[in-house]
């Protein structure tokens, strides 16, 4: 899904990135790189997945797969520089 249809789906919701950065304690930053697709990190793909109530596969097609929860070695994303 287009980075721009996410955070609209976040909106809609009634949350913003920066909400959900402070729920999981990471930088608005963090957030900002999973919605653009510039990061991967599964737990803050799944947090906004619930936000909107759509699947990781409807949001980002193909980039999580069907891993299990005991197999995802989940890092934080790092700022390009």
């Amino acid at each position: 899904m287009h980075p721009e249809l996410i955070k609209a789906q976040i909106r809609i919701a009634g949350s913003s990135l920066s909400a959900i950065a402070r729920k999981l304690d990471v930088t608005p930053n963090a957030v900002r790189l999973i919605v653009h697709g510039n990061g991967k990190s599964r737990r803050i793909a799944r947090a906004i997945a619930t936000v909107t109530g759509r699947s990781l596969d409807e949001l980002w097609p193909g980039v999580y797969g069907t891993q299990s929860m005991n197999e995802e070695r989940d890092e934080e994303p790092r700022a390009k520089h």
